[in-house]
């Protein structure tokens, strides 16, 4: 191999990395904002794999077309290519670059979720790794009450929050920078607590309660869905989830407090009740939806999007 084609791959090999960094950088704006701690590692590690993600396919790319254009046999060429089989250097090569890079994005996938400290289900076998960087949303656990948790129950189609001091609500309330704990309840189906915003997504199985953490940074009004096909009408189930101030979270506690306990529009039964009026009802069963949750801070569908 001579001097100049060695500078020519070098050069190709530079351009490509130049290209594939910046896509992976471009990658951060194809996602929702960042509003939780963890959000901001997932981004990180779907940036990384965009990145490489890129370089292997515009190299490839790259040098078929480079064969495409340079290296086509001529016309009534018939013969034999230059053999491939029995290049032992060739082969190793071709086997041990993917496994390097399989073992490369398990050792980035994993730090990262070792470094987000997401409590779920399979904590117990989260282990810690030497050496490690402490993880940013560990570094905000300092400032939470362990003590405190919100209970989360799923039903068929509703969400509904409890408080420890006894306020229920359809509407998920967080303080900012403060490390949250949740009891994740199902009381019928598989059902799906999923946040885009906070890049994090527990499923929430029946007749267990899974524990699960996180830690919102930034304050606004984002999207609950329920990632689990429940049911007919398991696209309705959705709430917002509203990240402000201590003093803010403090003062809705209050306010909810103060509230007597009332029916909650469900747009689920709402959906329900009306195709029950039409006139022509169709051949297939429906499952009703369960009642609607019984709490001191109802919204609506309508109150959330205003």
């Amino acid at each position: 191999m001579n001097i100049r084609l060695i500078l020519n791959l070098l050069l190709a090999t530079i351009v490509l990395a130049a290209i594939s960094v910046w896509m992976g950088q471009q990658s951060y704006a194809w996602l929702p904002p960042q509003a939780a701690a963890e959000s901001k590692m997932v981004d990180d590690l779907f940036s990384f794999l965009v990145a490489l993600g890129s370089f292997i396919f515009f190299g490839v790319t790259g040098a078929i077309i480079y064969s495409i254009l340079f290296h086509r046999a001529s016309k009534y060429d018939y013969s034999d290519g230059p053999p491939i089989e029995g290049n032992v250097t060739l082969e190793i090569v071709w086997t041990a670059i993917p496994i390097l890079l399989v073992f490369w994005i398990a050792g980035i996938s994993y730090q990262t979720y070792e470094r987000m400290a997401t409590h779920g289900p399979m904590e117990i076998v989260h282990l810690h790794v030497p050496g490690m960087e402490e993880a940013y949303a560990v570094a905000i656990e300092d400032t939470i009450d362990p003590d405190e948790s919100i209970e989360v129950r799923a039903r068929q189609w509703a969400w509904e929050f409890r408080y420890p001091d006894g306020v229920t609500s359809t509407e998920l309330h967080l303080p900012v920078n403060q490390r949250v704990h949740l009891n994740l309840i199902s009381e019928d189906v598989i059902h799906g607590f999923y946040v885009p915003a906070f890049r994090l997504k527990q499923d929430i199985i029946p007749d267990r309660t899974i524990d699960f953490e996180f830690t919102p940074v930034r304050e606004g009004r984002y999207r609950l869905r329920d990632s689990q096909y429940s049911g007919t009408y398991f696209a309705t189930m959705q709430t917002d989830v509203v990240v402000e101030s201590e003093d803010a979270y403090e003062s809705w506690l209050a306010d909810a407090s103060g509230h007597p306990p009332a029916e909650s529009f469900n747009q689920a039964a709402d959906e329900y009740y009306q195709a029950s009026q039409k006139s022509v009802i169709p051949g297939w069963k429906t499952i009703a939806p369960a009642p609607a949750p019984i709490v001191n801070y109802p919204t609506s569908i309508k109150d959330s999007q205003s």
